[in-house]
């Protein structure tokens, strides 16, 4: 069995001294804080950062573009993690800095509505119209519409997995690329795997919390049957753009993450599947702490554009 990274026991070491309470046990404000001090991060500097809003399907969506000098850039749709109910652009500025950096690549950082007050399917819906936005007028912020990925962390990752069957499913835009990190991929109701009882506890994300976060994000039953919200739950996992998946090894969404890969794998797709073994949901985000996050922002980077359609 792998073994927890000495900087990653250290974090969680400092963390349980300082006496932090787990998600579950948070009001939803006090765990949006709670992220955006966790994942405060200096972020690299990058040649263009914009702040403005594109259309939605209900209201305008906040988006921030990160671009590298010059123009015909290739374009990462980026969602960020937290579970549908937490996180927002500005807790994401680090990752979407370096994303951009290592990929020399436009990023474009997506403000999706959060629940409970916008529960399933908002998010997705606000995902996909984000896809569509990049598709049509990628050429007016300087970039390539022709190469276009969609990818994200946990529930963002959940976000772009969407986002390519709901394209694929709609004759939508087509996609270079599709980037998974520890994806929130299966639903509350139906699937089980082991990394859910084996890393429930002391790994930063509790499998407790991961409930609160579904309660949250999915109130009707009826929609743990969705696809979009359970990319697992797909029947046919065919022409789907060629993927990077990522997962931790002490992550409660590692196998759910790992089963994805397999079965894009399975259906034709070409998928790099990376295991950092001795990390922990939400190591990517860690960049001034975990050497393993730097790591993977570069295999992310050297990825991107490498395989496409």
């Amino acid at each position: 069995m792998a073994e927890l990274d000495p900087q990653v026991a250290a974090l969680l070491e400092t963390m349980e001294t300082m006496g932090m309470p787990p998600t579950y046990a948070l009001s939803v404000e006090s765990a949006r804080n709670r992220l955006a001090e966790l994942f405060q991060t200096e972020g690299e500097s990058v040649d263009r950062v914009e702040d403005f809003a594109i259309e939605g399907p209900v209201d305008p969506i906040p988006v921030r573009l990160y671009a590298p000098a010059g123009e015909d850039h290739p374009l990462l749709v980026f969602y960020h993690g937290g579970g549908w109910v937490i996180g927002d652009i500005e807790t994401y500025d680090a990752v979407c800095r370096a994303l951009s950096n290592a990929a020399d690549c436009a990023v474009l950082s997506v403000g999706y509505r959060l629940a409970p007050e916008h529960a399933f399917p908002a998010a997705v819906e606000d995902a996909y119209a984000a896809l569509e936005w990049a598709d049509e007028y990628g050429d007016r912020i300087n970039c390539d519409p022709t190469r276009i990925a969609v990818g994200g962390d946990s529930a963002g990752g959940n976000l772009a997995a969407a986002a390519a069957l709901m394209s694929r499913d709609r004759d939508g835009p087509e996609i270079a690329h599709q980037l998974l990190v520890y994806p929130a991929v299966a639903s509350p109701s139906i699937h089980d795997f082991p990394s859910y009882e084996e890393n429930s506890e002391g790994y930063l994300l509790e499998g407790v919390s991961v409930e609160w976060f579904f309660d949250r994000y999915l109130p009707d039953p009826v929609d743990h049957r969705n696809a979009y919200a359970a990319p697992l739950l797909a029947r046919d996992y065919s022409d789907l753009p060629p993927a990077t998946v990522l997962t931790a090894g002490f992550d409660p969404l590692r196998d759910e993450g790992r089963e994805y890969a397999e079965r894009l794998d399975a259906a034709g797709v070409p998928v790099e599947h990376h295991e950092y073994e001795g990390m922990i949901h939400g190591f990517v985000n860690l960049l001034d702490q975990l050497d393993d996050a730097c790591e993977a922002i570069d295999t992310i980077g050297e990825e991107l554009w490498n395989s496409r359609r």
